[in-house]
Order: C-alpha cells, then structure tokens, then sequence
C-alpha cells in the first residue's frame, strides 16, 4: 500500500512567485503553505486577496503594511491578515518566511 501522508520536503521544486521571491509550495484541499525565500529589497505591491494570510518569518526582517499599519517582522513577530486587508511589504534583509493561506491559493497551484 503506498503512504499519501509523509512527503520528503527535497522534492517539492522552487517556484518564484513574484521577483525576489522563491517558494516551495504545498497544498491540501483546504490550505495553502509557503515556505518562501526572499531576496534583500524584494518587494511586494499593495495588494488584497480572498484568503486570509498567516505570515511567520523564520530569519531575517521583512517590513509589511497591512491596511496602513507598518510593521517589521521579524523572528518571534508573525501578523494574520484578513481576507481582503490591503497588504505590501519588502524584505529588509534576505529572509525566509512560512505563509499560510485559507482557502487554498489555485493561483499557486496553477504555477
């Protein structure tokens, strides 16, 4: 019988989802995580979407607005961002960050 459930994370292939930013995407029928390196200067543009975001940053610092509240994360400091919440940011420093997004990111699948 094969085994659906364990995965090896070596497999999954880089996809960059914007300039600068560089993912491994995993998805399930619900929920969309992406563990996602980013370039130093790399930015994203004000943008807003139907998924509600968990944004954890594992190393570095990445300054993100979210409905013009300006925050910089970093290790320890994660934000939760409400579907449809105006949102931009730009990594300070080279980083790596785990998002989170419900419902699933089809956009993403579709990469």
């Amino acid at each position: 019988m094969e085994n659906d459930f364990f995965k090896n994370f070596a497999d999954i292939a880089i996809k960059e989802v914007a300039p600068g930013f560089f993912s491994k995407l995993i998805h399930t029928p619900s929920i969309t995580i992406n563990f996602v390196d980013v370039k130093a200067g790399s930015n994203i543009a004000n943008h807003q979407h139907v998924h509600e975001q968990c944004t954890f940053v594992l190393e570095g610092s990445f300054e993100l607005t979210v409905n013009d509240i300006t925050q910089t994360l970093q290790p320890g400091l994660f934000v939760i961002i409400p579907s449809y919440a105006w949102h931009h940011g730009i990594a300070m420093t080279d980083c790596k960050l785990i998002d989170i997004f419900s419902p699933v990111r089809e956009d993403y699948k579709a990469l």
